[in-house]
């Protein structure tokens, strides 16, 4: 079966720690388990410190079989950044697709400095191939939010485009186009905006306006503090509005476990998030742990079946 593993962001001695301890082995170059099959939900790069380490490591187990990989928000932010916009502006000659702002620079920053360009070049191609999402026998796994309806907006334009391409590209990081709000959605998490004159700092102490939501469960009844993903003090209890309630579409309780990571979570001890759906992401580059799900085929999750190893170096 399958060992579902949370974002990585170049903490590589945590992830071979955390292998160890689901029992697979350094085998001919790579980690192999007899049994079972890694699944990695995105985010291998940035800010941790052993960057290159971890995305050799994921690379090999992929290549050889022994795991699965989709693309997390940094894998795709990462293509962006370094994919020339082919047609700017001409006030913005030499711009790329994602710019290169202080702020964006900074969260690609130890991967900059820490992985060789020929290497990253390199890198960059492997992610292009990478899916999105997962759709197994029984299990499904996408960096942060299932959402069927945005999924086919993303499927059609792949289909258009042939694969993650230039085009595709240019596409996804047009801020009016659908294919830019599936992405955001499927890679980035579900937003909505918060009551004018509300805000709060993430996790890197930058201003948000608007709040990533907990789309798995109804949102009828919520308020905004209780509907968002995070646990920020500060947010408004004022109910959600009705354009809220009426469009996000819960995960249903009867479909298939879904796991992802994305989320920054922090708790002494995983916990599902109901009774088919679970978080693996918990903060490894923040000081918190490195995280994995044994999934060995059942319909409701039990908190019993993760498995940590907490994190070696303080906040990155």
């Amino acid at each position: 079966m399958y060992d579902i593993i949370g974002d990585i962001h170049g903490h590589a001695d945590e992830l071979i720690e955390l292998l160890d301890r689901l029992g697979y082995e350094l085998c001919d170059g790579t980690f192999r388990h007899p049994a079972r099959t890694a699944i990695f939900v995105g985010d291998f790069v940035d800010r941790g410190p052993q960057i290159s380490e971890a995305v050799r490591l994921v690379r090999a187990m992929h290549a050889a079989g022994t795991a699965l990989a989709i693309m997390g928000n940094h894998e795709f932010n990462a293509l962006a950044y370094h994919t020339p916009d082919p047609a700017p502006a001409p006030a913005h000659a030499g711009r790329h697709l994602r710019q290169h702002s202080d702020k964006n620079t900074h969260q690609h920053a130890e991967t900059l400095r820490q992985v060789p360009e020929d290497e990253l070049r390199d890198h960059l191609e492997w992610f292009r191939q990478l899916p999105l999402w997962l759709q197994l026998d029984g299990l499904r796994i996408v960096h942060a939010c299932w959402d069927h309806r945005q999924m086919a907006v993303i499927e059609a334009c792949l289909l258009s485009h042939g694969s993650v391409t230039t085009a595709f590209l240019c596409e996804a990081t047009d801020g009016g186009s659908p294919l830019f709000q599936a992405i955001e959605d499927v890679l980035k998490g579900k937003e909505i905006r918060l009551p004018d004159g509300n805000f709060y700092l993430d996790k890197d102490g930058h201003e948000r306006r608007a709040m990533r939501i907990k789309w798995y469960r109804s949102p009828a009844s919520e308020t905004f503090a209780s509907y968002a993903f995070s646990s920020d003090d500060g947010l408004s209890n004022e109910p959600l509005p009705d354009s809220v309630v009426e469009s996000v579409v819960p995960y249903p309780a009867d479909a298939d476990p879904v796991f992802f990571g994305h989320y920054w979570m922090r708790a002494e001890r995983p916990e599902r998030l109901a009774a088919n759906v679970a978080c693996v992401d918990f903060s490894v580059a923040k000081g918190g742990c490195l995280c994995a799900y044994r999934w060995d085929g059942e319909r409701e999750l039990s908190n019993d079946k993760f498995c940590t190893v907490a994190a070696k170096d303080g906040d990155q």
